[in-house]
C-alpha cells in the first residue's frame, strides 16, 4: 500500500484538526501538514477535500483581502465540524492503539532477493 493511499484517509481528520486552531487558508493549510510531515500531501489533493467538507458544513469560507496579493479564502470550523473532528480523534487513537499492538514485537525482515 502505498503512502497516499494511507494518507487519503486520514487528510480529513488532519485538515479538521489545523482549521480547528483558528482561521486559515489554503495554501497555509498545505504548508502546516508539511511542516508536521505530510509532504506528500499537494494543494491539489486538499482543495477537493476543503469543497466536499464545505458542503458536508464541516466547515465554512470567507473571502478576504491579502496583504500580498489577491483574496484568499479562509476556513473555519463549524459545530458539526467540531463533532467530527472528535470522532475521528476517537477513531484514530483505537485504530492506532490496534495497529500498535498488532505490531509489537515484530522485527523487520530483510526482503531482498539473495
Amino acid at each position: 500500500m502505498s503512502t497516499s493511499q494511507m494518507l487519503k484517509g486520514i487528510l480529513e481528520g488532519c485538515l479538521l484538526a489545523i482549521i480547528s486552531e483558528g482561521e486559515i487558508y489554503g495554501y497555509e493549510m498545505s504548508e502546516k501538514l508539511a511542516k508536521y510531515g505530510f509532504t506528500m500531501a499537494s494543494e491539489g489533493s486538499i482543495y477537493p477535500l476543503l469543497i466536499r467538507m464545505q458542503k458536508e458544513g464541516l466547515i465554512t469560507s470567507v473571502m478576504k483581502e491579502s496583504p500580498s496579493g489577491p483574496k484568499r479564502k479562509y476556513y473555519t470550523l463549524t459545530e458539526k465540524g467540531e463533532e467530527a473532528l472528535n470522532e475521528f480523534m476517537d477513531r484514530w487513537e483505537a485504530m492506532q492503539s490496534s495497529v500498535e499492538r498488532l505490531l509489537e514485537g515484530k522485527g523487520r525482515k530483510n526482503n531482498a532477493i539473495k
